[in-house]
């Protein structure tokens, strides 16, 4: 069934013409980058009238919002921290837009009431539509300060503010210019380092650039903090401090952009003087794991592109005293810890993580078993305590926090969540296919377990590719949904993230991106060779630079997809550096503009100018935010301003091809996105894939 769609605003084409090596590049859209521009607010106001035109009369769009909203409404916990003699512990109700901070003195078996839980922070209070969230959260050693910041609409930039737990009474200072912001206090609490960005008016060619490793002192105003590190020859260089567990070191993570080839230098945290350069950036990835007084273990890539931890005395740090404690494995080292005198290691096995326990010499202690195949992520620990706590969660097994006994080798779970889901009736496998270039790549697919192979069953498939980022099972609410609706989800382990290691990674970054895009192509193709899907029933979804992906499969493949759920994605890979965050990037994508071999593979699958004239392209729904700081919005308008100027297919006959811009007001990229902005999306996403893909709405009755 089609359902009618306003006219596209119009979109006046500039004759801007730019020159990459001698080659012309019009950008007739160019206008669409000024956000701030009467015209720019008038052309966003209409698309989101004629987006909510059209969605709205989609009959499926309320029961899939009621289901969302019944599902989403469960307690859980979200993350654990130990700060002195107290536990704080992110929660959320159900349905609160933020998760709240609270503080208790125990863990035991018990309701958050019997185990005496306060409200230290709720994020809720402070903003009247829930767009304003706890981004981080820092205790003192002993738990009596809490620096904490604060992100408003999504944005990264954030505010520190200081609080005395006991008291409950803020600090007056408020540090400003922060985004993403490491502190490291002081083992006295009497104050902390933390890193920043210039002030607007330091300089202003590196707004967004020069990174600034400032001290705090409790008290006093941001003005008299003390600038202790900075390199201004060189301002791409990154500097995130933290301190060691045993409050002994000063240390500085030393990064550019993204770029994963890192530096790590130290010094005594509680005296001033020069830093140890113990490890200089663009080397290798060095992530610390721990110490021992003054043996620093790290997890390394060096000489290992699928990880191994190594042991380095900073007191004897030539590297023929360095020494190899776990050695490169088949399995992906993604994450290490040193806790309770015992290396916590987390692995990829095929996209999926396992757990496992190492002695100080690198022997396996044990391996711990988890519910399913699913992900790790490492939450507290201490080198003397003798447990930890990590989260668990898959497709169909919630986010789930676990505390782990190393004397008894016990795991119980915190307050384990339960929905109103039967997660009995549906199975994940995992599949593996070959790419283009006959590449094996792994796949997930989770759906009922009574699935029938008759190639008409909706599906859609999602993946990332980029970044080191690997792809292992999640879980989120609006995938519950559409496997109720009889929906398959697939997840594709495309080339680009760290699956299979740094290789892995770097064969879909630079002039290799392509065979991500293949990789995610060949992934639909074998969907439905299979005969789980059709062409009619394929929806292909990705986000920022997943949205990259799947942009560009559209134009590269505009045949194969049956739906597109674009979010936040990088569109225009000839210009994105100039925008926020974008610079970052160019590690990971190149630089059009000052590498003429860059510009070659770039152009050749930018979404933006691979857009051709006549084709049909199949129903998009492209979703931004208006305050999304990493990935601007012009990307999206871009887009789709050049998708709607050339394609056959909006608004043709029957109305086959909608091509749709979603801006949320007062959204970021996702960075504390609140719980209401969530299912509103999810809601016109999911009924907009329904409604492409043939297929019945929550309660409606079979054709």
């Amino acid at each position: 069934m089609s359902y009618p769609i306003l006219p596209a605003p119009n979109t006046p084409q500039d004759e801007v013409v730019d020159d990459f090596h001698g080659t012309p590049i019009p950008d007739p859209y160019r206008w669409l980058e000024d956000a701030a521009d009467p015209k720019v607010q008038a052309w966003t106001a209409a698309h989101n009238v004629r987006t909510r035109a059209y969605l709205d009369q989609l009959p499926a769009l309320e029961p899939i919002r009621a289901r969302l909203t019944q599902l989403w409404n469960y307690p859980r916990l979200e993350s654990l921290q130990k700060a002195g003699e107290h536990f704080a512990l992110t929660r959320n109700d159900g349905l609160q837009n933020q998760p709240v901070l609270t503080w208790q003195s125990t863990l035991e078996a018990g309701s958050a009431a019997e185990n005496h839980a306060t409200v230290l922070l709720d994020p809720n209070t402070l903003s009247t539509d829930g767009t304003v969230a706890l981004a981080g959260q820092f205790f003192s050693p002993d738990g009596s300060q809490l620096a904490y910041a604060i992100a408003a609409k999504g944005s990264d930039w954030q505010e520190i503010h200081i609080l005395d737990t006991t008291s409950r009474e803020s600090y007056p200072e408020i540090l400003q210019h922060c985004k993403f912001s490491g502190i490291a206090w002081l083992p006295d609490s009497s104050g902390f380092f933390y890193n920043r960005l210039p002030d607007p008016g330091e300089n202003l060619n590196h707004r967004d650039l020069r990174s600034l490793v400032y001290w705090h002192r409790l008290g006093t105003p941001q003005s008299a903090d003390i600038l202790i590190y900075e390199d201004p020859a060189d301002p791409a260089r990154r500097f995130h401090p933290r301190a060691s567990d045993d409050r002994c070191y000063l240390q500085l993570f030393v990064s550019r952009g993204t770029d994963r080839r890192n530096g790590f230098y130290l010094r005594p945290l509680a005296s001033g003087g020069d830093f140890q350069r113990l490890i200089e950036d663009q080397e290798a990835k060095y992530s610390p794991a721990g110490n021992l007084g003054s043996t620093f273990y790290f997890l390394t890539d060096l000489d290992a592109p699928c990880g191994r931890i190594i042991a380095v005395d900073v007191e004897r740090p030539e590297r023929e005293n360095w020494r190899e404690i776990i050695a490169q494995g088949a399995d992906v080292i993604a994450e290490a810890a040193l806790w309770g005198n015992t290396l916590v290691v987390v692995r990829n096995h095929h996209a999926h993580q396992t757990l496992h326990l190492h002695d100080l010499q690198g022997q396996l202690l044990r391996d711990i078993p988890l519910p399913t195949m699913g992900s790790v992520e490492l939450h507290e620990g201490s080198f003397s305590d003798r447990e930890f706590f990590f989260s668990f969660e898959s497709f169909l097994h919630p986010h789930t926090l676990y505390r782990y006994n190393l004397d008894t080798h016990t795991m119980t779970s915190l307050e384990a969540p339960t929905l109103g889901f039967d997660a009995a009736a549906y199975e994940t496998r995992q599949v593996f296919y070959e790419s283009k270039d006959g590449t094996r790549v792994p796949m997930f697919l989770t759906h009922r377990k009574d699935l029938p192979l008759n190639g008409d069953n909706p599906t859609i498939l999602y993946a990332y590719g980029g970044f080191t980022l690997s792809q292992t099972p999640f879980f989120n609410v609006w995938n519950l949904v559409w496997l109720e609706l009889g929906g398959v989800f697939a997840l594709a382990n495309i080339r680009g993230g760290l699956e299979y290691g740094e290789e892995w990674h770097r064969a879909g970054m630079l002039e290799n991106k392509q065979n991500v895009f293949d990789d995610f192509i060949a992934a639909a193709e074998w969907l439905i060779e299979q005969r789980i899907t059709r062409t009619e029933r394929l929806a292909i979804e990705g986000r920022s630079n997943g949205g990259l992906l799947t942009s560009a499969c559209m134009v590269q493949r505009p045949d194969l997809f049956g739906a597109i759920l674009c979010w936040v994605p990088v569109t225009d890979m000839l210009r994105f550096h100039k925008f926020t965050a974008g610079h970052y990037w160019t590690y990971e994508y190149g630089n059009a503009e000052e590498d003429p071999e860059h510009f070659k593979f770039l152009v050749a699958y930018s979404p933006l100018h691979n857009v051709k004239a006549g084709v049909a392209y199949p129903p998009l729904i492209l979703t931004t935010g208006d305050t999304d700081d990493r990935v601007v919005p012009s990307h999206s308008k871009k887009f789709i301003a050049e998708v709607l100027a050339k394609s056959s297919g909006d608004a043709g006959p029957g109305n086959h091809a909608p091509h749709l811009l979603r801006i949320d007001l007062g959204a970021g990229h996702k960075l504390g996105k609140p719980t209401a902005k969530l299912i509103a999306e999810h809601a016109d996403t999911l009924a907009f894939a329904v409604t492409m893909l043939g297929m019945n709405g929550p309660g409606e009755p079979s054709p």
